[in-house]
């Protein structure tokens, strides 16, 4: 087991400990991690996510007793598995002692090849996980931008209808949507960076992540329609040409804006 240099204390504890122990389960494979330790980015708030590797016909019951294994690598505080995110497999843990986050993902050795990172084999039974993963490359998904602007300017109505009714907690929910799903990941993506929603965005894009202070807005409908205002400057900023542009669309939605606005004050 090799741990690099750029590991944390409190994460390289838990590693060593929680190695030996899943060595022991004939039915595991391997153990490997993702995130920043693989992207030697880690700090102090960075969380362990590591992918264990089960042979494929003890799948189902590794799964079945994955709380167990998992209260058996320290001091295991709360947990639940990851349905919200898309990722039953995973599942997040809380351990004390340090206090410390970490993501638990599931996988049959089989499945091991669809990836969207490049994950670092901490340990592994005959190469059998390093085989897989050399097989087949990583890939992180990336935005699909028609996709992006076939939606963009009916979210943008829609916001600005929340506003205009006075349901400003669903603008809120609609700005920050816009922020995560749209801005963010096209902005990282101009950026050269990986489109992780708006993850570490003030590091890696500091210009945009400057931008995109006039898209957090206060509990005010003026301030909800300047934020929706600003989401469209910066949308049409990082929007690609060869997209097909829904300008009929767009024109509607900008001038339903104004007119709400308007309206207000």
């Amino acid at each position: 087991m090799k741990i690099p240099s750029t590991a944390l204390t409190p994460h390289r504890a838990f590693i060593s400990n929680a190695i030996p122990h899943l060595a022991l389960d004939q039915r595991l494979v391997g153990v490997a991690v993702a995130g920043s330790w693989a992207e030697n980015s880690m700090d102090e708030f960075s969380d362990l996510d590591l992918i264990i590797a089960v042979e494929p016909e003890s799948f189902e019951q590794v799964m079945f007793e994955r709380q167990s294994i998992a209260a058996s690598l320290g001091e295991l505080l709360a947990s639940f598995t990851g349905e919200h995110v898309g990722e039953p497999r995973v599942l997040i843990c809380l351990y004390n002692s340090p206090l410390l986050h970490v993501d638990l993902k599931f996988i049959s050795l089989a499945d091991a090849e669809k990836r969207v990172d490049e994950p670092v084999v901490l340990w592994e039974r005959d190469r059998r996980l390093s085989q897989v993963f050399a097989s087949s490359t990583g890939a992180y998904p990336m935005p699909n931008e028609q996709w992006i602007e076939d939606r963009f300017w009916i979210w943008i109505h829609y916001g600005v209808g929340k506003v205009a009714r006075g349901e400003l907690f669903e603008a809120l929910d609609l700005i920050s949507y816009l922020r995560g799903t749209v801005l963010g990941p096209l902005g990282l993506l101009r950026s050269g960076c990986k489109p992780s929603g708006v993850r570490k965005i003030e590091q890696l894009a500091p210009t945009l992540a400057e931008a995109l202070k006039g898209t957090v807005a206060l509990y005010e409908p003026e301030s909800c329609y300047s934020a929706l205002e600003r989401c469209i400057e910066i949308y049409r900023s990082l929007r690609s040409m060869t997209i097909i542009p829904h300008e009929f669309a767009e024109e509607a939605a900008v001038e339903y804006l104004k007119t709400m606005r308007a309206c207000q004050i």
